[in-house]
This record gives structure tokens, sequence and C-alpha cells, in this order.
């Protein structure tokens, strides 16, 4: 262990690449399942019989139930390799796009997406719906109602549990190694494939990353729930 400790950190370098990779990976794709989340929330939430609306909302939740009900290698590889051979006649090509990391973006968006829409619209639900119909009786539209009474209110439940999906994003980046993607998984399997004698400690050391990193995160989770609970 001492000497693989000491020749480890000629490779310290390109797993702190990796990890920076795998960070940012994470945190855009979880903004943009974020704002995912907030449309697909109040579309899921709304009562209205608008038929535009209620054509949204089965929209939404048939992307709900595909998304929750596939595995997300799956999908890594039905947008990955899918989309592009179906719209390759068309011009379409990950790589004018960003590449591999563009196409892990949209992937953890879509499917973080999912459970971020699940999140809001319980912690939206979970507001006392007397303020809803006091707002709506005041004249506030039901999108007024949300942004400005419900909103506000419902980000105190639903913090801790963005927080817990910001750590299930983080340890589902390792799937995007798959198609190649150069995150903390893929780069500790390549390093691997060339320190054959060290596989075993090589894995436990990548997997230390994602352990602190983690860890970190759900103890803030736990401070967050603490002080929601408590009112603090």
């Amino acid at each position: 262990m001492a000497d693989f400790l000491t020749n480890v950190t000629q490779y310290l370098p390109q797993f702190w690449a990796a990890f920076l990779v795998t960070l940012r990976l994470a945190i855009v794709s979880l903004i943009f399942a974020t704002i995912v989340g907030i449309i697909c929330g109040l579309i899921n939430t709304s009562k209205s019989k608008n038929p535009i609306l209620v054509i949204l909302r089965a929209i939404v939740k048939i992307y709900i139930e595909i998304i929750r009900g596939t595995p997300m290698l799956v999908q890594i590889l039905i947008i990955y390799f899918g989309i592009s051979q179906v719209l390759r006649p068309f011009g379409f090509s990950w790589n004018k796009l960003g590449g591999i990391f563009t196409a892990g973006v949209v992937v953890l968006t879509i499917n973080a997406g999912a459970y971020m829409a699940e999140i809001i619209r319980a912690g939206i639900e979970a507001v006392d719906k007397g303020q809803i119909e006091a707002a709506r009786s005041l004249g506030l539209s039901y999108f007024q109602t949300m942004s400005k009474i419900v909103l506000p209110q419902a980000i105190r439940t639903m913090l801790p549990s963005i927080v817990n999906q910001f750590i299930i994003s983080i340890k589902d980046t390792s799937l995007m190694s798959t198609v190649g993607l150069p995150e903390l998984t893929n780069t500790g399997k390549t390093i691997a494939a060339v320190w054959t004698s060290q596989t075993m400690n090589l894995y436990c050391f990548m997997a230390l990353y994602y352990l602190v990193i983690c860890f970190v995160l759900s103890r803030i989770s736990k401070f967050l729930e603490g002080r929601m609970t408590y009112g603090r």
C-alpha cells in the first residue's frame, strides 16, 4: 500500500481532471434538470381544464413514467448512439454540439429532470391548499400563485431532496464511461489497464473520490433537513 500511495501521485493530475469533469457534468445537468423539473412540476400540479394543459400534463406523466421505468444505461445508449443514427441523415452529430460531454448533460438532464419534477410536485402539494385558494381568490393567476406564494415556501421542503438528487447525479455520471467520457470512472479504468498490478487499489482510490464528495453533500443534506424541520 505504501508503494501504491507513493506511485499514485503521478496519476493525481489525471484523477483531478477527471473529477472536475464529473463535478461539472453533475452541476450543469442538475441546473437544467431543475428547470425541467420546475416546468414539469408546475404543469403536473395544475388542475386547469385548458386542453393544452391537459395534453401537456399527459405528456409530462408519460415522460416521468418512461424515465423512471427504464435504466439510465439504456437511456444513454438510446440518446448517444440511437439518436445519432436516426438523425445522421439530417447532418446531426454530437461532435458538432460539444461531443460526449454535451450528450452526457442531455442524458443526465432528462433523467434527473423526471425525478426533480416529482420532488417539486411533492413540495408544491405540501403547501397548505388554503394559501393557494386565498391567492386565487385575490385574482392571482396559477403561475403568479406558484411563483409568489407556493414555490418560496415549497423550496424549504424540497432542498434536502434536491441535494440528494445531486448526489445521485454525481454517481450516475460514472455510467457515461460506457461511451468514453473521460470522467472519474473511465479515467480509473484506463489507468488500471496500464497499471495492472494495482487494479484493486486504483479502484478503491477512485471510489474514495466519489465517497468524499457524496459524504460532504450528504452532511449538507442532513443539515438542511434539520433546519427545515426545526425552522432554525
